[in-house]
């Protein structure tokens, strides 16, 4: 017997989510298709394009002609987790903003995968030693969570420079505060010793503990997660002692 399709929207506090089931067959046999679409609210689009020009504010002056020319060129982008932001040797193809989520940077070593900083909410991300000459990257950036970032093309980064006055200054400041922020990584890497860095990992990102696993975590620091879980006890055990 032929069944009809069944269409629901169900709406939240920020989106619409539509649920479809259709139906459909293979050799005779009835089944149905589950189709979800997530619709955000205006309201919400408006608070996350905010949150970017919050953040662009308080690097230059903006007037409101220059948000509009902002909202127009960047574009928002979800990233699912596990995803790539940018894949090994691929040309970086975009400057984001992180408005919601929490990616990694890494690269691979010998085939195995050498973790050397995050980047969460609030927080410019690219790879510009690619992203601005357009060549190949050695560098991965991963999402860790279900991102929601905007992002910027590097041909529609050229008419930014064109239609904000302080535009050229604004990449300018990016560029040095994410690339110096790399460099220093990638370093730290290779010159502090895992305790160290697990300890600049506590220091600088005291609220990721909970949101990265205790392998990327390891990765990070340089050691295997038994290691890893070593270095913990050590710390506590001295900072016990002083107490």
């Amino acid at each position: 017997m032929a069944m009809s399709g069944y269409l629901r929207n169900v709406q939240g506090k920020d989106s619409l989510i539509r649920i479809a089931l259709r139906p459909g067959g293979i050799n005779n046999a009835c089944f149905y298709h589950i189709e979800l679409s997530y619709f955000y609210s205006k309201e919400r689009a408006v608070l996350l394009m905010k949150q970017l020009i919050q953040a662009i504010r308080s690097l230059i002056p903006l007037s409101p002609k220059e948000e509009q020319v902002i909202g127009q060129l960047f574009i928002r982008k979800n990233y699912k987790k596990g995803s790539f932001f940018l894949s090994e040797g691929a040309i970086c193809k975009y400057a984001g903003f992180i408005s919601r989520g929490l990616m990694r940077f890494y690269i691979n070593v010998d085939g195995e995968e050498k973790t050397y900083g995050f980047l969460q909410e609030n927080q410019f991300i690219s790879n510009y030693a690619s992203f601005v000459p357009r060549v190949p990257s050695q560098q991965v950036i991963q999402a860790l969570e279900d991102s929601e970032l905007y992002v910027i093309t590097h041909a529609d980064l050229q008419k930014l420079y064109q239609e904000l006055k302080y535009g050229e200054r604004m990449v300018r400041v990016i560029i040095e505060q994410v690339f110096i922020q790399a460099l220093t990584d990638l370093n730290s890497f290779y010159t502090d010793t895992p305790e160290a860095r697990y300890r600049k990992f506590i220091t600088e990102h005291p609220d990721l503990g909970q949101r990265i696993s205790q392998y990327h975590i390891a990765s990070f620091v340089g050691v295997k997660p038994q290691s890893l879980s070593r270095i913990r006890k050590r710390i506590l055990h001295q900072g016990a002692k002083g107490s």
